[in-house]
């Protein structure tokens, strides 16, 4: 009959590692897959009452106690809910809202909590399907199965123990766990032998690795002042701690406020308890000093980062000047030049200004000469004005044509020789050269001559 309840289990083993199955496929590691049974709903946090339960080494509370849950709905349809943690579950790099299911499907993304200091989330995963006995090597363990198996020995796993045979006494399955937390149930354990060894489990692996942690960080003195940044991740540790006394202290009152009997084994598990709670107290203790030599190692290093930075400022400062003092004198240098080049053009002015004084003196005395020219020899001797319609008579006198005209009414005979007047002549060259001296004559000039032209026009009409 054993060999059938043996037997059977194995075949079947076999017979479904064949199948394919959905597990949440851990990104950049081949182990810590995360199986998804049909029908089944799953529970992820760091709590000891889920199915996977995970810890961050970086941050303790990245992973809230009940993180989120992932559920296989009747069509088949697998959903993730986010149980109001505090860093999250982002599907597709989306964070879902909480208390909502989301819909899944084969490829989507998920996270578990953010990165920490600009790196990648610690809890990344992908939804995949895919052969049983492929995968199996990389998946992890439950957390609920891994307690039972360790808290039941294999040569009693098919008898009863006297605590199971007896009828339950116990408290109601839920109480309240203090009165500064009234809004978390808890379920209060069957048996406290089971939860002991579960907590007792969970403790020592959480306690190892602060040791650990402390040992590398307490060997290393420079790794002090160069990993301030995990002063946060000692402050978190801190509360994880606090946590785990808090849950040491209601696990003690729970074994004290049963009804007393005489068993040994029950005040054993108190004083290991108790023990338990003052080794928790003492690496709290130790964490805080720890957290103290950091605050001073930090403060010490801003102080030597500001003296730094007074000291880049000064330097900073000093460049800025000579670099001002080269500027400074690189502009003298442009400056003399400019003067230089400045003195030359206006010496060059002055020469150009002498040179139109000289050739504007040399024109007016061409005027000049050209007016005393026009005044001796172009100048009518009747009416003293330059020659006005000039006319040539017989004895090659020039006079102008309505002068004569006048003085012929009085006398026939030349002006100026005395001879009497044969004919007269229209002379349009020494017209022509008249009008051409005038255009370089003063304005005055040229409008006294028009005004007279105007005037002997109007008499002779």
């Amino acid at each position: 009959m054993d060999n059938v309840t043996t037997d059977s289990p194995a075949a079947e083993e076999d017979e479904c590692s064949d199948s394919e199955v959905l597990c949440l496929m851990r990104v950049g590691i081949n182990s810590d897959w995360l199986l998804l049974p049909e029908n089944t709903e799953i529970t992820i946090g760091r709590g000891v009452d889920v199915t996977y339960q995970l810890f961050s080494p970086t941050c303790p509370l990245m992973i809230s106690r009940l993180h989120c849950t992932f559920k296989q709905r009747e069509d088949g349809q697998w959903t993730v809910t986010d149980k109001k943690s505090l860093n999250g579950v982002w599907v597709n790099g989306n964070r879902i809202p909480a208390e909502e299911a989301h819909w899944l499907k084969l490829g989507d993304s998920i996270q578990l909590g953010v990165p920490v200091i600009e790196t990648k989330v610690e809890f990344d995963y992908l939804l995949v399907k895919r052969p049983l006995k492929d995968i199996k090597h990389c998946l992890a363990k439950g957390h609920k199965e891994g307690a039972k198996a360790s808290q039941i020995p294999k040569k009693s796993k098919r008898k009863l123990t006297a605590e199971e045979v007896e009828p339950s006494t116990s408290k109601p399955k839920l109480y309240r766990c203090s009165s500064a937390d009234k809004s978390s149930a808890q379920p209060c354990p069957l048996s406290p032998v089971k939860h002991y060894q579960r907590l007792r489990h969970t403790t020592e692996e959480t306690g190892s690795s602060r040791q650990i942690q402390e040992v590398d960080r307490s060997s290393d003195g420079s790794g002090i002042l160069c990993d301030l940044d995990n002063l946060q991740m000692f402050s978190q540790n801190i509360l994880m701690l606090r946590e785990q006394v808090d849950d040491t202290q209601r696990q003690v009152a729970c074994l004290e406020g049963e009804p007393r009997r005489t068993d040994p084994l029950k005040e054993e598990q108190v004083k290991e308890l108790q023990g338990q709670l003052e080794t928790l107290r003492a690496k709290m203790h130790s964490m805080e000093t720890l957290e103290k030599s950091f605050n001073e190692a930090k403060r010490q290093l801003e102080e030597q980062k500001t003296k730094h930075q007074e000291e880049l400022l000064k330097k900073q400062l000093e460049e800025a000047l000579q670099e001002q003092k080269k500027v400074i004198g690189e502009l003298a240098l442009s400056r003399q030049g400019f003067e230089e080049i400045l003195l030359a053009k206006n010496k060059e002015l002055e020469v150009t200004k002498e040179e139109k004084e000289k050739a504007r003196a040399q024109k007016e005395e061409v005027v000049t000469q050209v007016t005393e020219v026009l005044e001796n020899e172009l100048q009518c001797i009747i009416c003293s004005e330059l020659f006005i319609e000039a006319v040539i008579l017989n004895c090659a006198h020039s006079f102008c044509s309505h002068c004569i005209k006048q003085w012929r009414k009085k006398k026939d005979e030349c002006p100026i020789c005395r001879q009497a007047i044969q004919s007269q002549t229209r002379c349009l060259a020494l017209d022509n050269c008249i009008d051409s001296m005038v255009e370089n004559l003063s304005l005055d000039m040229k409008a006294r001559r028009q005004t007279l032209i105007s005037e002997r026009k109007g008499e002779s009409s």
